[in-house]
């Protein structure tokens, strides 16, 4: 008898993530740390495991090998399986030829044949700079209910943010009428959040037909969504409530990781990153002890493996092996993995990379989130006693300069 899956899940994950550099500059950006222990990419990858998706492909493209070294054959996401599983996907190759994918229908037509493979039903396709919970078998069963082409997830926006986004415009039954690519004048405020299902024999035929158009850009929210639509395809939105957030900027990440923290009232979906009901599964790189001295004092903040505190941290997000010396002061930031913060040093609104080092009496950033964030690229050395401003970018290059 032939195996098959009824869903697949493809995870785009090529993306070059320029708005999010310098944390771009040397990884994928669904490798981008989030939340102390995290990825970006261990929230779809989790969301798949909880909705009972066993067989992921994840396609890469830009800066892979941190991110395909993460991922390894899939154990945190129990995605290790004799059939199925998690394949990293990179661009097809053809005898000596390898193309880049020029959009995100163009990555999905280059691995028909993978899907073809499992042979599924369904097959749900993803983005992976996203950070959600969300039970994707919930979104199935209405995708088969409704006896649908493709179904795409919506989330309820303010109308003062609608225009930032794909808009869905729908009949009473949810059935989509309309796209508008961030429309002036929104009609709606369900906002695309990139999540798709789509019947596979219709899915395989809307990629080739636009593989085969010279005036395509390959992309699913301008090309395969429009032409699916003007040809009256049944399509459908599925409401999502619950928190969801783009972190494919700086503001939005750093956001991101403080409502990690889970301190603002004014949200009305919290990320509750310890949920037993829904977890998130990633790879312990790291399980060390933390240690905070005698003069530690550390106030609405989460900490990764391994960070060593003598100074004062507050409402910030440290992920491991941070070290941040007696006399140092943290507030509003975000630091990865091992920063070192030295004595009388000041950050705050601040996302400091990996490996940096802000020496003494140095002053990062400023008191008033509306002046912008502060950026330290990865490796950075900040000498001692210096100020950066709120609202610079320093990199390896602005530091030569200097």
């Amino acid at each position: 008898m032939l195996k098959r899956k009824k869903c697949l899940a493809m995870l785009l994950a090529g993306g070059q993530g320029s708005r999010l550099m310098p944390l771009t500059d040397d990884i994928a950006k669904p490798a981008v740390p989030f939340g102390a222990r995290y990825r970006i990419i261990d929230f779809p990858l989790s969301n798949c495991l909880n909705s009972g998706i066993d067989t992921v492909g994840v396609l890469t493209q830009y800066r892979p090998m941190e991110l395909n070294d993460y991922l390894g054959m899939g154990e945190p996401w129990d995605l290790n399986r004799r059939f199925g599983g998690l394949h990293t996907l990179p661009p097809y190759q053809t005898g000596q030829r390898s193309d880049w994918f020029k959009g995100t229908a163009n990555a999905i037509y280059q691995h028909i044949a993978f899907i073809k493979s499992y042979s599924p039903e369904y097959v749900l396709i993803l983005s992976g700079d996203h950070i959600y919970k969300m039970n994707y078998d919930l979104m199935l069963n209405e995708h088969i209910r409704n006896h649908a082409d493709c179904t795409i997830a919506v989330i309820d926006v303010d109308p003062d943010e609608a225009s930032r986004f794909g808009i869905m415009n729908t009949d009473e039954r949810g059935r989509i009428l309309e796209f508008e690519e961030k429309p002036a004048h929104p009609k709606s405020t369900q906002a695309s959040m990139g999540v798709y299902i789509f019947s596979t024999d219709v899915l395989i035929k809307y990629l080739q037909e636009d593989e085969a158009d010279p005036d395509s850009s390959n992309d699913f929210g301008k090309d395969i969504i429009p032409k699916m639509l003007a040809e009256d395809r049944r399509m459908f939105a599925y409401l999502y409530k619950g928190y969801w957030r783009d972190v494919g900027t700086l503001d939005s990440y750093w956001s991101a990781n403080m409502d990690a923290i889970g301190m603002d009232p004014s949200l009305d979906e919290r990320l509750v990153l310890n949920d037993p009901g829904w977890k998130i599964y990633y790879r312990h790189l790291l399980n060390e002890p933390q240690f905070l001295g005698e003069s530690a004092d550390v106030t609405t903040s989460i900490m990764g493996s391994g960070c060593e505190i003598n100074g004062k941290v507050e409402h910030s997000v440290l992920f491991d092996n941070v070290y941040v010396e007696e006399g140092a002061y943290i507030k509003d930031s975000v630091i990865l993995s091992g920063a070192r913060i030295h004595a009388g040093a000041r950050v705050e609104y601040a996302i400091v990379a990996e490996d940096v080092e802000i020496s003494a009496s140095c002053e990062i950033g400023g008191s008033q989130i509306e002046g912008g964030l502060t950026v330290i690229a990865r490796g950075i050395s900040i000498p001692a006693g210096k100020n950066v401003q709120q609202g610079e970018i320093v990199t390896a290059d602005k530091m030569n300069q200097k």
